[in-house]
């Protein structure tokens, strides 16, 4: 139930057209002219905002994962707890503040989410970079995420100071950099709690580059970029600016959620001298990477592999490296006309300098300055644009054409739109290929359930399940045959294979509904297409397996072994991302356990398989039937006669859960009831399209 309407003043709002009102150009214009207007209650470094809205923007993007696909800037989630609090988001709520006098004149036109990511392009493009594009349309969360796993730490929002925190790994890693069973626990990102990626220190700030790199290459490969855009983020990023480290954390005030009311939602109070400008106090680690921190070249890299370093100490007392050779190049201070300082890098720099394979990419940047600043440019729109989905969200003028790999690309409509005499034509030969309701119900489902409500990505749009890599997993074994069969039907059929997968679904919902008594039309909207093997990028796809289905009634035979989540816990998780309720995760298992849908074929609970009725909750619910326990791990069941003793029936976590939790247990009491059939008919119905309808932006706004 999360974000929903009743928490969104502006759900009656069409954030589309409104977006259309906005004269992109004169918003870029303000925001630039903002950019170099300094103010006094936080002035900018080098009279410029640029380098701080461009770490907002990072970090604001910068949690996204590509296991969950949840974090990134979608949603503008670092206004909300817990993200707006972490200690490496310090003093990005200055940032938004500072922004805020531009949000008011724009109000519902621009959300604070794209406003963030374009405020980061801006901040580029008056340092001289050329951004390479730049897509409206992400929408505005309304309160805090609850729903993801950040970590199994425990992050105290009353303590003065989260730096404990920040250098805290004991409980999200096993082994240690370069071991062979190193692993940071799924599907975690960060290398920490309260960082973005990783520390700057080094692991537990231990000031080892080689052990860094390995972080930096586990982090940035769980947010879906490889070596070559982990490179270019890292040296672009740090091509500008500088990090702040001039007081002890320990004097820091608390965070945003736990500063005092008439601070306003602003956190971090610093108590020293202006508690800002010079006094910055950030991350701990004190200095710039380059002589000239408001402007694009390639310094960074000059400066990394032009000069030896050497570890010293901020005046926070966080560990940096400064040049071995006194005679090197200085820095500019950020306030004070006329005062240089030392250059510095962080031990997660010096990592790109140490890792053979950084390094070498690195090299290749120096030595060409112009692929360097494209390879930025790209990986820059990649990260503050991967979590959007498919291209049909994007909005603006200044959406670039080509497609990219990462935007799980869809060919453009071919032939004339189905009408309604093509779908009743269509409908008929998938009846008369003899399939039964459970297999075409399962196919259908199957290809639609990849979707994530985090990212957008996946669903039945495309027709991926006859691709690689989800042709080959063992959850859709049971599809192979069924989508060769529905393949013959789109060819003769002049349709897509998409569109056949989701009608023949819907037919079967359709027939299963008609032999419980209940006449029904179940949604078909048509216009899918079909991706080829070329647009579909296998290893990100891997991602999108399943460790557990509860709604195909799938766990792979060592989920025990691969994570502690319980598979009911991974249920959920699955009923969250594909964004459904609580009533309608119930009437969707309800309907798929009728239509006889387990990914292996095994008994549903009913007796009726291919008869939607909600038999499967008279079963869980009743009295008469006694649970127990087939295995040690309490992962299987058999269902006992309480009279005679006789097993009835077998069943998983993902049955049982449904009469064993209270929430759900009331809901499938409303379908269980006497007069429950029909409406658990009709809930079952919408909460299927929903899911078949999940990915289709091309036709909806979302």
């Amino acid at each position: 139930h999360r974000d929903g309407a009743a928490a969104n003043p502006l759900s009656d709002e069409d954030y589309v057209a409104a977006f259309a009102t906005v004269d992109l150009p004169a918003l870029k214009a303000e925001i630039k002219q903002f950019l170099t207007t300094s103010v006094p209650w936080w002035p900018s470094d080098y009279g410029n905002y640029g380098p701080q809205m461009i770490r907002m923007a990072w970090h604001s993007a910068g949690t996204y994962r590509i296991a969950d696909g949840r974090g990134g800037a979608g949603q503008a989630m670092q206004r909300f707890a817990p993200i707006s609090s972490w200690w490496d988001n310090g003093n990005t709520d200055k940032s938004r503040r500072l922004l805020w006098p531009i949000k008011q004149r724009y109000g519902a036109a621009i959300s604070w989410a794209d406003l963030i990511v374009l405020t980061g392009n801006c901040a580029l493009e008056i340092m001289g970079f050329p951004t390479y594009g730049f897509a409206g349309g992400r929408r505005d969360a309304w309160e805090a995420d609850d729903a993801t796993y950040w970590g199994p730490e425990h992050i105290d929002m009353t303590a003065p100071s989260s730096y404990d925190d920040m250098v805290s790994r004991d409980q999200r890693w096993t082994g240690s950099p370069g071991d062979a069973d190193y692993e940071l626990q799924q599907p975690l990102a960060a290398s920490h709690q309260a960082l973005i990626y990783v520390n700057p220190e080094g692991p537990e700030a231990n000031g080892d580059p080689a052990a860094s790199a390995v972080d930096i290459r586990i982090t940035f490969g769980r947010m879906a970029m490889d070596d070559e855009e982990t490179v270019a983020l890292i040296a672009g990023g740090h091509a500008f600016g500088k990090s702040h480290g001039q007081v002890a954390a320990a004097r820091i005030g608390a965070p945003p959620e736990n500063a005092p009311m008439e601070a306003m939602g602003l956190g971090w109070h610093n108590p020293q001298g202006a508690g800002n400008g010079a006094d910055t106090m950030t991350n701990g680690i004190e200095g710039s990477w380059t002589p000239d921190p408001t402007t694009w070249d390639n310094a960074y890299l000059e400066n990394l592999f032009g000069h030896e370093w050497e570890q010293t100490r901020s005046p926070a007392g966080a560990l940096q490296w400064t040049p071995a050779d006194p005679a090197a190049p200085r820095t500019p201070d950020a306030h004070r006309p006329g005062v240089e300082h030392p250059l510095m890098m962080m031990t997660s720099d010096i990592a790109l300098k140490v890792d053979p394979v950084y390094r070498e990419i690195c090299q290749r940047f120096l030595a060409d300055f112009d692929a360097f600043t494209l390879a930025f440019s790209k990986a820059w729109y990649k990260l503050t644009h991967r979590d959007m989905g498919p291209k049909a969200r994007y909005l603006g003028p200044e959406v670039p054409a080509d497609d990219l790999p990462w935007q799980d690309p869809l060919p453009a409509p071919t032939g004339t739109p189905l009408g309604a005499d093509d779908v009743t034509r269509l409908a008929q030969a998938v009846r008369d290929t003899g399939l039964s309701t459970s297999d075409l119900a399962y196919t259908a489902f199957s290809a639609a359930v990849t979707y994530r409500d985090s990212d957008k990505r996946g669903g039945a749009n495309g027709a991926r399940l006859a691709l690689a890599p989800q042709k080959d997993w063992v959850v859709n074994r049971r599809t192979v045959p069924v989508v060769a069969a529905l393949r013959e039907v789109a060819s003769r059929g002049g349709a897509s294979l998409a569109d056949v997968v989701v009608l023949a679904g819907c037919v079967a919902v359709e027939d299963a509904a008609r032999a419980a008594g209940h006449d029904v039309r179940v949604p078909f909207t048509p216009g899918r297409v079909d991706a080829t093997q070329e647009q579909t990028d296998v290893p990100t796809f891997e991602w999108l397996a399943p460790l557990a289905d509860g709604f195909r009634n799938y766990a792979q035979p060592d989920l025990a072994e691969v994570t502690s989540v319980s598979p009911e816990q991974l249920f959920l998780d699955k009923a969250d991302l594909l964004g459904l309720s609580a009533p309608e995760w119930v009437a969707l298992t309800g309907g798929l356990r009728a239509l006889g849908c387990n990914h292996d074929g095994s008994p549903t609970l009913t007796d009726r398989v291919g008869v939607l009725t909600p038999d499967f909750f008279g079963t869980v619910l009743s009295p008469d039937l006694r649970w127990r326990a087939l295995d040690e791990a309490g992962t299987q069941f058999a269902l006992d006669d309480v009279d005679t003793g006789a097993q009835v029936h077998r069943a998983t976590r993902h049955d049982l859960v449904f009469g064993a939790n209270a929430q759900l247990r009331a809901v499938a009491e409303v379908y269980a009831s006497r007069d429950g059939e029909a409406r658990f008919v009709r809930d079952f119905v919408a909460a299927w399209d929903k899911v078949m309808m999940a990915d289709r932006y091309d036709v909806r706004a979302g």
